[in-house]
């Protein structure tokens, strides 16, 4: 007869080995490029996270999208910026691109407007090529022209809103490519700009109501520009009562405190004019806001009228309005170890680090999740689960809150489903939103199997649901991961609404579903 401890048969040696280590070197399994790209341009802003440094991040991006086809590395381009809403990864893949010799050059060119919409896109891509991370200091021949062919498509008063921000500022970008201007009215503006001579007859409007306001011409009424284009100059509660009333829906979520200080809210009407646009359902979709940023306004506005809270709450809804319903039985798994709660969610970037950490998505993402699905079961995790109870019927602000308030140990992801195997309980989704760092259980009470411990629970669990599948949602940029794809077990990464989306169709699919690589494949060009 055969050795038995030898020949135990055993579900988990039927899993794949893991092939690589994680960044707390535990077992983990390495994502293949076209995921690792797809994951990088959905998570990375090249700030400093628990565990990977911003020049780490840009290593990886360059040598992934090398590996990649042009063609995918465009289409990634093109999903990070209208999807995802990132600035600096899809600037820099449409950069990569002008590298890759004929056919990476003809892809920059033609998703050039998709991925460069607004001026601080074009600056980000100018500085990117000129930084010399790539390979030249110069912009060369066929970039040049698509930003001077970017240039000639604006209108004065578009260039005059993208002249906001340094570093370079357009005015570099300007004097760089030299465009030569569409119309007299850009030749104006072009001249103004630079502080050459110009046809103030020719300037938009606006920008001579502003050049009057300066110089304490224009009768106290404050132009129809940017905000920013007044810091710094004398703004009393009037001048902030002009601006809050035809304020963008950006501008008004970053100025609600300064309202406040001016004294903006004392008059009822503006009180109104702002919470209405704040709760727009129109106005959240065209911002293309991300659900944290509300999380941040909300936060910080603590002093401004009731009424104006409550908007940003409502404004918090629309943002999460795809969340998927789902059919039967649903768990969610937010991860609440030190990691996620020290990294900032955009990570550590020098004078502009935001004050949302991952712990804080994690629990927005699961708490958006348990309002559209109230029967769902929500069990954090860190080291081991914690317990919480949560009322589905609070605001998607208040779960998240109560969910960042937890945690800060090591990181077990499978710890969740371990519970729900000694539960017997039985299971149709179950959603993790995590660093996917997990090291606590690189070893089992039974030795390694070659598996991770995630992977093997989750394998256990399905004995008794079958038919369940498996999300994990990545918010950071790794290449690594717990669970492989399979026709049950979906990855994706990002913090945008788009990965609603994405959990939707593969919660739905019937064992024919498309994983996220694949899906962004099919962008069109």
């Amino acid at each position: 007869m055969a050795l038995k401890d030898l020949f135990r048969s055993t579900r988990g040696k039927m899993l794949p080995q893991t092939n690589s280590r994680n960044h707390e070197g535990a077992p983990a399994y390495e994502l293949d490029s076209r995921t690792a790209l797809a994951q990088l341009a959905a998570t990375g802003c090249f700030g400093s996270t628990f565990y990977v440094s911003g020049r780490e991040q840009l290593d990886l991006v360059l040598e992934h999208a090398g590996k990649c086809e042009p063609e995918f590395v465009a289409k990634v381009a093109v999903y990070a910026r209208e999807r995802g809403f990132m600035k600096d990864m899809p600037a820099v893949l449409l950069a990569h691109l002008s590298t890759r010799g004929p056919e990476g050059v003809a892809l920059m060119k033609q998703v050039f407007s998709r991925v460069i919409d607004n001026g601080r896109m074009l600056r980000n891509f100018v500085q990117v090529m000129r930084s010399g991370q790539l390979g030249r200091k110069s912009l060369g021949t066929a970039p040049k022209r698509e930003v001077q062919k970017w240039l000639a498509g604006r209108s004065a008063m578009q260039l005059f809103r993208d002249s906001i921000g340094n570093d370079p500022s357009l005015v570099d970008v300007v004097k760089m490519v030299h465009p030569k201007p569409s119309s007299d009215e850009q030749k104006a503006m072009y001249g103004y700009l630079l502080g050459r001579e110009y046809d103030a007859e020719k300037l938009p409007g606006d920008v001579r109501k502003y050049e009057a306001w300066k110089q304490g011409e224009a009768n106290g009424e404050v132009p129809n520009v940017p905000y920013r284009m007044l810091d710094g100059l004398s703004l009393g509660k009037s001048e902030w009562t002009a601006i809050a009333k035809r304020a963008r829906w950006h501008e008004t979520r970053m100025n609600l405190n300064t309202y406040q200080r001016h004294g903006v809210f004392d008059v009822l009407d503006l009180r109104r004019i702002v919470a209405t646009r704040l709760a727009s359902q129109e106005e959240v979709r065209k911002a293309k806001v991300f659900p944290y940023q509300l999380l941040v306004a909300w936060k910080a506005a603590s002093d401004v009228p009731s009424e104006v809270q409550s908007a940003l709450q409502d404004a918090m809804e629309h943002a999460v309005a795809n969340v998927p319903r789902l059919a039967g039985r649903v768990v969610i798994c937010p991860d609440v170890s030190g990691s996620m709660a020290w990294s900032p969610i955009t990570g550590h970037r020098r004078g502009s680090t935001s004050v949302v950490r991952c712990i804080d998505v994690a629990g927005l993402i699961a708490a958006a999740l348990l309002r559209q699905n109230d029967k769902a079961r929500v069990i954090p995790f860190e080291t081991d689960v914690c317990n919480i109870r949560l009322n589905p019927r609070d605001s998607v602000m208040t779960l998240a809150n109560q969910l960042a308030q937890i945690g800060g140990g090591g990181t077990r992801c499978s710890a969740p489903l371990s519970l729900l195997r000694r539960e017997k309980a039985k299971v149709d989704t179950v959603i993790f939103v995590s660093d996917n760092e997990s090291w606590v259980d690189a070893r089992g009470s039974n030795g390694w199997s070659g598996s991770t411990a995630m992977l093997d629970e989750w394998e256990k669990l399905r004995t008794r649901s079958p038919g369940a599948k498996l999300i994990c949602i990545d918010l950071t940029p790794n290449i690594h991961k717990q669970a492989i794809d399979r026709p049950d077990i979906l990855n994706v990464g990002g913090f945008s609404d788009t990965v609603f989306d994405i959990v939707a169709q593969f919660a739905k699919s019937d064992g024919d579903a498309r994983h996220w690589a694949d899906l962004i494949d099919q962008t069109e060009l």
